[in-house]
């Protein structure tokens, strides 16, 4: 089983950030950054680590975080399903 599935099974999510920040050599200047990742909602402790890490080491202070969370597969619509099907 995938690294994915696997965490999917657990309850993680996909989730999607995108990350406004102030350029550090014009401050008056916004750039995006997206980032995704794998992740548990209400929380999002894998989000916040990202941003702590964005804040400690990067040089563009932090505007703005907008993200979206969508749970892909539940283990509630994981079944086991024993059959093979064989084309050509």
């Amino acid at each position: 089983m995938t690294n994915e599935m696997e965490l999917q099974l657990k309850g993680y999510g996909l989730t999607t950030a995108q990350i406004l920040y102030r350029m550090p050599d014009h401050p008056a200047f916004l750039q995006s950054y997206i980032w995704q990742h794998y992740d548990i909602a209400p929380d999002f402790p894998e989000m916040r680590h990202f941003l702590k890490f964005w804040q400690e080491k990067l040089d563009g202070p932090l505007h703005s975080v907008h993200y979206v969370h969508r749970k892909l597969i539940s283990a509630t619509e994981w079944r086991s399903l024993k059959g093979e099907f064989i084309l050509h």
